[in-house]
Parts: C-alpha cells; sequence; structure tokens
C-alpha cells in the first residue's frame, strides 16, 4: 500500500503529546533561531518544521516511557544478533533546500558509517491534527520511518516521493516485529531491565 505524503490521513501521524502550538509563516532563518535557543536544554520539545509551517510539541512521560522501551528492546536485539546499529536519539535533522526540519523520536543507522540522515527513524505517534510528519521525512530523505500506533509497529519505507508500507524492515529484515511489539506492550514487567532482560532470554531460545 503506498502512502502518498500529500494525503490526509498521512497527517494524523504525528507524536503523542501534552502540549501542541503550531506557527504559522515562519521564516527559515526565524525556525533556525529557535533552535538555537531551545537546544539540547528542551529535550522534551519536538520541533517539526515544513514549508513556513512550525510545530512546537512538549512530549508526556508516558510518551517518553514508550519510546525508551522500543529503542532498549531495538538495541538489544542488536546486541544479540551481533548487527551495527549507531544511534541518534532524537537529533535534528534539517535541509533549508527542502525547508524541512524536526527531532524522531527515536532513530537510527545501520552499519559503521557516518552519515547525514539516519536509515531509520522512529515516532511513537497519537492520532491528532498537525503537520504531516511523513511528507517532512520524505523531503529530507529519510529511507524507513517506524510509527509506534495501534499497540504494533508500522514500517513506512521511501519509494521515489511516496512512503509504502512494509511487513517488516529493509534494514533489518531478521527482525521480528511482531515479537517486539508483544514485549513492548508486556505489562506485568514495570521494570524496564527486566522486560529487556526476558526480551534477551526469548532472543537466546532461538539461537
Amino acid at each position: 500500500m503506498a502512502i502518498s505524503t500529500a494525503t490526509d490521513g498521512a497527517a494524523s501521524l504525528a507524536p503523542q503529546i501534552q502540549g501542541r502550538v503550531v506557527l504559522h509563516n515562519i521564516s527559515w532563518e526565524q525556525y533556525e533561531g529557535l533552535l538555537e535557543i531551545f537546544g539540547s536544554g528542551h529535550p522534551s520539545l519536538r520541533l517539526t518544521y515544513l514549508e513556513g509551517t512550525l510545530e512546537i510539541m512538549a512530549t508526556s512521560p508516558e510518551h517518553e516511557r514508550q519510546k525508551t522501551v522500543l529503542s532498549r528492546l531495538l538495541e538489544m536485539w542488536a546486541v544479540e544478533r551481533n548487527v551495527p546499529l549507531t544511534g541518534y536519539g532524537s537529533a535534528t535533522f534539517h535541509k533549508r533546500a527542502v525547508e524541512r526540519g524536526l527531532e524522531p523520536d527515536e532513530c537510527y543507522v545501520v552499519g559503521p558509517r557516518l552519515v547525514d540522515m539516519p536509515d531509520i527513524a522512529i515516532e511513537v505517534v497519537y492520532r491528532h491534527a498537525g503537520i504531516n510528519k511523513l511528507e517532512v521525512y520524505a523531503g529530507l530523505g529519510i529511507p524507513e520511518v517506524w510509527f509506534w500506533m495501534d499497540a504494533r509497529i508500522v514500517v513506512f519505507r521511501l519509494v521515489g516521493e511516496q512512503y509504502e508500507r512494509q511487513e517488516g524492515s529493509t534494514f533489518l529484515p531478521d527482525l521480528d516485529l511482531v515479537e517486539l511489539s508483544a514485549f513492548a506492550l508486556r505489562s506485568d514487567a514495570t521494570d524496564q531491565t527486566e522486560l529487556v532482560r526476558a526480551y534477551r532470554d526469548a532472543l537466546r531460545t532461538k539461537v
């Protein structure tokens, strides 16, 4: 299924938030100025810029908990499967030429290399009207975007100028996303370390 970055449906894919402010007619210089003002001193804020529209969002504790669980599970999988995975957290990625910029909830490069953009971006989402994040990601050329939505991981792969929904990750084809999602949903482990350890043990039974 192809997802056009211009569709209204794609616009509903956006992070779960506590508060959101949308500003219009914001120049690129103003956007960069706000990035300098907020910087790393406000890690809970997400600034998404798309052709003059700026959305400033404050993430909730539940949002941060969920994205941390997902990243810890994924990183444990990479350790157990000896896959080189480099995380860049919620670093800002932006391109003036296409007037787009954002901070993923988490993002990774697969393999021992340095790149300007990550291979995989991860978003913990909650449906609300806002900037079409897939349109921003497409302009930045991020090849793969994962959304945690409806209690599972949904993968989109950039093909040309559109994202197509995929059953799994092209970069991590051996990763069982259904299993990872099931562990991310487990409510019997209040301790994240306990949850990650249980996932590790499950992975080792398959070796």
